[in-house]
């Protein structure tokens, strides 16, 4: 018997090293977890940068429906030596109380309603407003200085860009009318003017306005003003704060009748003055509604590097010489008015 053959079974020969079997499984899980915790991390930081981006309009939109507004500080006595009266007075649709001032002429039958801008209060010392009421009761108007809602100092109120001031002010021009008042003149600043072309839309009680920088809330004055102190896309920023402005406000931009105010040719004469140089209401908005009216005794005024709500302080004298003009043609434009009726 060979020794050398009788061995059974196959050759044994060296075998390699075996990788383990559950290596490749293991860096797959390890690769998908790193891949998950990237997403949510940048998901994370996505939904973080919307939540601050969204804040920020929000935070934007509750400021500009909450203006800080001073304390009146005077008195038209203390201010100018004028006899006045408090008054309260309730907006058209009763849906608040105004508090103001009634200042009379000696029998005087006109009357003059101050309408004043946002974030200020009746007094509006930068316009300013005592120098004005002291002239038009020269003039013999009597004059109602009055707060708007967010300008009250014992029950204040959103500012809503004309929505809830427009009845506040035909509040002011039904007491007018209650104190015997057979001509009503509505001189506004700022977006209280925008606010008395939305009043009168609907009341046939006003017989002439005076809109010194008139300002219209609607999405491109909007955006300007925004732009003025931050710099953030127009887009998406205009869609997000119209939807906000309901929910912080109350109002939504689409309640302010602002087309039809630009497109509107009102009955009763109306003297528009603004400065090209106004940086919350550019000028050319007073242009296009100006342009808009047929009345003979309507009039615009486009001062030249003069600024918002200052066209008084920077040009007095010439201020005032349009302004007499003007009113001194009220009587004539509202017997006209009455003849075509």
């Amino acid at each position: 018997m060979d020794l050398a053959t009788s061995r059974a079974g196959t050759p044994v020969s060296p075998r390699p090293l075996d990788r383990p079997s559950n290596q490749q499984p293991q860096l797959s899980l390890r690769m998908i977890r790193i891949k998950h915790v990237i997403v949510a991390l940048l998901l994370s930081v996505f939904f973080f940068l919307t939540f601050c981006f969204i804040s920020l309009h929000a935070y934007i939109t509750w400021v500009l429906s909450n203006p800080t507004v001073a304390p009146v500080f005077s008195n038209p006595m203390l201010a100018k030596g004028l006899k006045y009266e408090d008054v309260t007075f309730p907006a058209s649709d009763g849906s608040r109380n105004i508090q103001g001032w009634y200042i009379p002429a000696d029998k005087s039958a006109k009357t003059i309603v101050f309408s004043h801008g946002y974030g200020a209060n009746r007094e509006e010392s930068w316009v300013p407003m005592y120098d004005l009421a002291h002239f038009a009761h020269r003039l013999n108007f009597n004059v109602i200085m009055f707060d708007y809602g967010f300008a009250s100092q014992s029950n204040k109120d959103v500012a809503t860009g004309g929505k809830k001031e427009s009845r506040e002010l035909l509040g002011a021009i039904q007491l007018a009318k209650q104190r015997g008042a057979k001509e009503i003149v509505v001189w506004g600043f700022s977006m209280g003017a925008g606010t008395a072309l939305q009043a009168g839309l609907v009341t046939k009680d006003v017989d002439a306005m005076i809109l010194d920088s008139t300002f219209l809330l609607e999405p491109d004055t909007l955006y300007h003003n925004i732009r003025q102190n931050i710099d953030l896309p127009r887009h998406p920023s205009l869609e997000i704060m119209e939807l906000l402005f309901p929910v912080l406000n109350g109002t939504g931009l689409n309640q302010i009748p602002y087309g039809k105010v630009k497109a509107e040719d009102y009955p009763f004469p109306t003297l528009f003055m603004h400065g090209t140089s106004d940086e919350k209401a550019p000028y050319p908005i007073a242009e296009a509604l100006a342009a808009h009216q047929t009345n003979r005794y309507s009039d615009s005024w486009i001062v030249k590097d003069s600024h918002h709500e200052l066209l008084f302080r920077e040009h007095p004298r010439e201020y005032l010489r349009r302004v007499s003009a003007f009113l001194s043609n009220v009587p004539l434009a509202k017997a006209q008015r009455e003849k075509q009726q």
